[in-house]
């Protein structure tokens, strides 16, 4: 597929999903209180999106996930955060 066709098929869907993730940080942006962990993981993986580099879905992808391959003991509550979480803990030890 040409470059020409990829813009022609995807560029609205994309320009969308982008405008979204503005209103988004723009929401977050006018609340009170302080970034979590998980804001400061969604702004670098943002920021792998305005790289030249190759692999940008990869890169986004690895921001957020664990890498650990020790195992845990058990999960701490009963909602899943995401692997970011477990990231914090790990780093914070």
């Amino acid at each position: 597929m040409t470059r020409q066709q990829i813009l022609d098929l995807y560029f609205l869907d994309a320009r969308h999903k982008l405008i979204e993730l503005a209103a988004f940080l723009d929401r977050l942006e006018r609340a009170d209180g302080k970034d979590d962990f998980r804001l400061k993981i969604f702004r670098a993986a943002l920021g792998e999106l305005s790289s030249n580099k190759k692999e940008k879905a990869k890169k986004v992808l690895l921001a957020f996930s664990d890498l650990t391959t020790q195992p845990i003991e058990k999960a701490e509550g009963k909602g899943a955060v995401g692997a970011a979480y477990q990231i914090k803990k790990a780093r914070q030890k």
